[in-house]
């Protein structure tokens, strides 16, 4: 009676002894790798000199400012892209020029380095060349170039951008303007 309590006793402490712990864990290091496409929209606004800057307005008795708002813009694009650093893509547009009196619609390359400066922010420089064709004004068409300058946060880039049409209008060689905008970029 004694060797079976003994061997009872030894087999309950044994089945108690074996028992299993199971560990959950997460891998919270690691990235998600994200798509290497991105689409970008951009929301322009032209401006140019003002002929009349410095001078006092004789009805409101305020000097004048250097710029004046001188079109609007909106262009959307598509591209590849390696770790948001460099980007090529396909653009394409609208640019409305209102001293002109043109609508441009540039379909064109883009070329964009990123290069990071901060922890979450980049310079960015773009640029682009294609073609560009006036709307309204018959088989008016000629070379399209930009190129652009800002800072990027995440997936907002705040920029300027000169741009330029190869095409003869208003009796100038080239027609073109300086554009301050607000892109937004999905990758």
């Amino acid at each position: 009676m004694k060797s079976n309590l003994i061997v009872l006793f030894s087999f309950l402490f044994a089945v108690n002894t074996f028992s299993q712990t199971v560990f959950t864990t997460t891998n919270s290091d690691k990235k998600t790798k994200s798509k290497p496409t991105y689409i970008q929209y951009d929301i322009t606004a032209a401006i140019k000199g003002n002929p009349n800057a410095g001078e006092t307005n004789e009805y409101t008795k305020e000097k004048e400012s250097w710029f004046l708002p001188d079109g609007l813009g909106a262009k959307i694009g598509y591209g590849l892209h390696y770790n948001n650093w460099v980007a090529l893509g396909i653009h394409t547009g609208i640019n409305w020029e209102w001293t002109n009196k043109l609508v441009v619609v540039p379909i064109f390359a883009n070329f964009k380095l990123s290069p990071k400066i901060g922890e979450e922010t980049r310079i960015t420089l773009q640029t682009g060349m294609g073609k560009s064709v006036a709307l309204g004004r018959g088989s008016l068409s000629g070379d399209y170039k930009k190129i652009s300058l800002g800072l990027q946060s995440d997936a907002v880039l705040f920029f300027i951008e000169v741009s330029q049409y190869d095409f003869r209008i208003n009796n100038q060689r080239n027609s073109g303007n300086i554009s301050l905008g607000i892109s937004l970029i999905s990758f």
